[in-house]
């Protein structure tokens, strides 16, 4: 049995292993697209601070770690997949045939059609590539422009701010981290970084970049122009999936795939950030782009090339865990709300304190929450349970901070009914 893992990021690592594990016997090649060890690329933040040098980011530690787990790490790109004669076409000319393939190739950063978008000393931050250009204009005291306040640019924030630069961010939305946070909490983020010297404009674009004879010059909609060393563009990801271009998988905004990570095509499977998934608050199927979330497809995609369809996924609970300079921030499940439901709100913008928690009917479906992190557990064992809450769900209705006891009593409930 011939295994063909196209992604080396955690999804495609994670798999190998498992497949090793569930399959002593079997050939395993795992094809990184990258000149470099498979590595995470939720470490590069760490990698810009300075915390640990670019070897710090690759998944195993041990350079001999895939070689002693018999897994072949070849280092090549996909250019197609022929799923009839079962067979994965290398760019150079080499293919590749396979008896189980998984598709583990993650997303890619875009870049948004602004002039001078391309100029040198504009880069994503998704490689360590580009980590390594970031960290070589990046010096104390530059002047940094970072495009998009979403949750992979507040991530770079973070390192950018410990390297002491002087940064602005650019978000064209009303708030930060809009895809986690409503107004009130994403405000609360944006003020918590200003008074940390970080200059930050909400709903505002970036029209031009410029060269200048010495920076960069990057005018926006609001006809500010601001000078820049350095401009990192933020602003969303595609999964990478054109090299499935008549192979018969079936693609929407991902790879679609079934309850056992199947897609379209017998025998293909797809994991990760390029796979639409199930989610567990919803039952429907879309692209959750979260490194746990990850790790748990390639578990049961493995399981179901080595075993046949044996168990099923629930789903993946949707969820974000974020330290903005300091300020963590999460939200689970159906932090927006849910037709029909109820909503309770705690908020102290003095000491940047937020929680949100959405009911349907006496249960938990979604929560959010800025700087009070002791709350994140019960927000996830409550929404993954969907434990019905009785008395409690009006208790937290008028005070949401009681969260824990609320927790507590569902558990003990719980341990009542299975001792019955």
């Amino acid at each position: 049995m011939h295994y063909v893992i196209i992604g080396a990021g955690p999804a495609g690592v994670n798999a190998a292993e498992h497949l090793r594990k569930h399959d002593p016997e079997g050939d395993i090649t795992l094809l990184a697209a990258e000149d470099a060890p498979p590595y995470s690329r939720m470490a590069l933040p760490y990698f810009l601070v300075g915390d640990i040098p670019a070897e710090g980011t690759f998944l195993r530690k041990n350079a001999d770690h895939y070689e002693k787990m018999g897994i072949t790490v070849r280092h090549a790109r996909v250019s197609s997949v022929d799923t009839s004669a079962k067979s994965v076409a290398l760019l150079g000319g080499d293919s590749l045939s396979y008896d189980k393939l998984l598709v583990a190739t993650g997303a890619t950063a875009v870049k948004p059609p602004v002039p001078g978008i391309d100029l040198e000393g504009v880069y994503n931050c998704w490689s360590l590539a580009d980590a390594h250009k970031i960290v070589e204009r990046a010096a104390p005291g530059s002047d940094v422009i970072l495009m998009g306040a979403g949750f992979i640019g507040c991530i770079i924030l973070e390192a950018l701010a410990a390297r002491k630069v002087n940064l602005t961010v650019i978000e064209m939305e009303d708030r930060m981290v809009s895809r986690m946070t409503n107004q009130t909490m994403g405000t609360m983020i944006k003020t918590w970084c200003e008074n940390k010297g970080i200059t930050v404009l909400t709903s505002t674009k970036v029209e031009s970049i410029a060269e200048g004879d010495d920076a960069l010059t990057v005018s926006t909609n609001t006809g500010g122009e601001l000078r820049a060393d350095l401009v990192i563009c933020a602003t969303g990801v595609r999964s990478n999936t054109a090299f499935l271009d008549g192979s018969g998988v079936e693609v929407d905004m991902g790879i679609v795939v079934d309850d056992y990570m199947q897609t379209s095509v017998p025998d293909v499977y797809a994991a990760g950030d390029v796979a639409q998934g199930k989610d567990l608050s919803t039952g429907e199927y879309y692209v959750q782009a979260i490194q746990p979330t990850a790790v748990e497809h390639a578990k049961l995609a493995a399981s179901s090339m080595a075993f046949g369809h044996t168990s099923e996924t629930r789903g993946k609970l949707n969820m974000n865990v974020l330290d903005t300079v300091g300020l963590i921030s999460t939200s689970f499940g159906l932090w927006m709300g849910t037709e029909g439901g109820e909503e309770a709100e705690l908020v102290d913008k003095d000491r940047f304190q937020y929680l949100n928690l959405q009911f349907k009917d006496d249960v938990l479906v979604g929560a959010s929450s800025l700087g009070m992190t002791q709350h994140v557990g019960c927000m996830r064992g409550l929404i993954q349970t969907g434990a019905h809450l009785g008395s409690w769900k009006d208790k937290l209705m008028e005070e949401p901070n009681r969260l824990p006891e609320a927790y507590l009593a569902s558990a003990q409930a719980l341990n009542q009914t299975l001792e019955r």
